[in-house]
């Protein structure tokens, strides 16, 4: 009895916090979700992930930009990822043009293991931290 009572107490709790969370854009979802792979050269994770990260830190500035998040590999290190989540496909063209943004793909090439990939395209619907 103990564990259905934590159980409900637990739905009922997730469903209090729940306006961070929505699902109103599975009617006129536009929003635009990214996952992709930069392989390093040999012992460059690290320094294309700082890279990256000073990319993240321009997009704070980046109209619709939603999340912009770079993760290491724990299988290769020199394996970064960067998961994005956009208003819009247009808002993310649009970050090219950010101040600094060519610069720091710049500093990126010389140090990749060949072109980055485009692993998935994905249309956002909603989540904890997404309005």
């Amino acid at each position: 009895m103990k564990n259905v009572f934590y159980i409900i107490l637990c739905a009922a709790l997730f469903i209090q916090c729940s306006p961070r969370v929505s699902f109103t854009n599975l009617e006129n979802n536009t929003s635009y979700g990214l996952h992709g792979k930069l392989t390093a050269k040999e012992g460059k994770g690290k320094e294309l992930a700082k890279i990256l990260l000073e990319a993240s830190e321009l997009m704070e500035s980046a109209k619709g930009c939603r999340l912009y998040a770079i993760s290491m590999d724990h299988t290769n290190p020199d394996d970064v990822w960067v998961t994005e989540i956009w208003d819009n496909k247009q808002a993310h063209d649009n970050s090219l043009n950010i101040s600094g943004v060519k610069e720091l793909i710049g500093k990126a090439i010389p140090i990749l293991e060949g072109s980055p990939q485009k692993v998935q395209e994905f249309e956002v619907i909603g989540g904890l931290g997404i309005k």
